[in-house]
């Protein structure tokens, strides 16, 4: 899923779930930075502090997609959590909506709700669990499970995705075959282009078990709000039985149904605007008020008020360390994702037959 999912949808459904406006954006913005949290390593302060930060992401095409060992610690526990089910890692490996595994890690973060990282902790939790519905049928490690042959879509043409795409991955893609980019992308969905991430869109593919794959996204997406929504309930009830709780009400269902379906740029920043708006405008019954501009780098992003940094290449920099860092949301989000990390690599995986860090 894009930022329209989980920054604008994921606002949305938290607001509905009877949070503050407050609440709700923190958790929305911990859900969509899990796509923008790209630096990792040592945070060095000019005292001789340290702290140390996980990245969640990787850049399509970045190099350290090659790197399975990174890939097991990045994209397997925050975009393709594994369904645990099956003999083989592999299979265990697989990702699957909603699965016994998700709802655990899910679990797990209401749990911490008297935490001060219980906000983005649940952020982050929502990001790899609505994930489950956008990559299901796919893997977070090297697998032939993410081959992918014969991809087609409605509605979306070649030169849709292909505008999207930066001059150098243009070059590469004009000429490789689509077999060669599936074996170029051995990690997630990759070789399926941004089909998984769109609301509307209706494709298939043939998967690398040469089973034929059909996906409809806009139920997938809505049955994922829908979960978000009793998930967030659970939360401010203090609640782990989630899936007990009620889900969305039936016009903000519908409401939001129409609106993921009609809104189809393919950038996904202004699927996000018009999501904004139509919150503005009581599009979506019950909510009425403006969603703050997200800022993921620089000036205004949490990093920045955190540290006063700017850049994604802090290794030279030395900020002061100060009460002002230890709460902010830039040190939460971090330290939650550690203990997200933790939970589902150390304990939750290897309960279900899966070592993967």
């Amino acid at each position: 899923m894009n930022i329209d999912f989980h920054y604008g949808v994921i606002y949305i459904v938290a607001r509905t779930g009877g949070m503050a406006p407050a609440e709700a954006l923190t958790v929305a913005h911990a859900c969509q930075y899990v796509d923008d949290a790209t630096t990792s390593g040592i945070l060095r302060f000019s005292g001789g502090e340290t702290f140390e930060r996980f990245a969640t992401a990787h850049k399509l095409f970045d190099y350290t997609n090659t790197e399975d060992d990174q890939n097991r610690l990045v994209w397997t526990p925050f975009h393709f959590l594994p369904a645990g089910e099956g003999e083989t890692l592999e299979e265990k490996a697989v990702c699957r909506p909603d699965s016994a595994v998700a709802r655990e890690v899910v679990r797990r973060a209401i749990r911490q709700r008297g935490n001060d990282t219980a906000l983005h902790r649940l952020g982050v939790t929502l990001h790899a669990y609505v994930d489950t519905w956008a990559h299901q049928g796919f893997a977070g490690i090297e697998s032939p499970t993410n081959r992918v042959h014969m991809l087609e879509a409605e509605d979306c043409t070649r030169e849709g995705w292909f505008a999207r795409l930066t001059r150098a991955t243009r070059h590469l893609v004009q000429h490789v075959e689509e077999d060669v980019l599936t074996l170029a992308l051995p990690v997630g969905h990759g070789a399926a282009l941004h089909y998984p991430d769109q609301p509307w869109a209706k494709w298939h593919y043939i998967d690398g078990r040469n089973v034929r794959i059909k996906r409809h996204n806009l139920p997938e997406f809505i049955q994922a709000a829908e979960m978000t929504c009793r998930a967030v309930r659970a939360y401010v009830a203090g609640r782990e039985d989630f899936e007990c709780q009620p889900g969305l009400p039936e016009d903000v269902k519908a409401a939001l149904t129409k609106l993921l379906d009609t809104n189809r740029n393919l950038d996904d920043t202004k699927r996000l605007q018009t999501i904004c708006e139509a919150v503005k405008t009581n599009a979506i019954p019950g909510l009425s008020e403006s969603i703050p501009d997200y800022v993921p780098k620089g000036l205004g992003s949490w990093k920045y008020k955190a540290t006063g940094l700017q850049s994604d290449d802090d290794s030279g920099d030395r900020p002061r360390w100060s009460d002002v860092f230890e709460k902010s949301d830039y040190r939460r989000f971090h330290d939650a994702v550690k203990e997200h990390r933790f939970v589902i690599t150390q304990e939750i995986l290897p309960a279900c037959g899966l070592r993967i860090a």
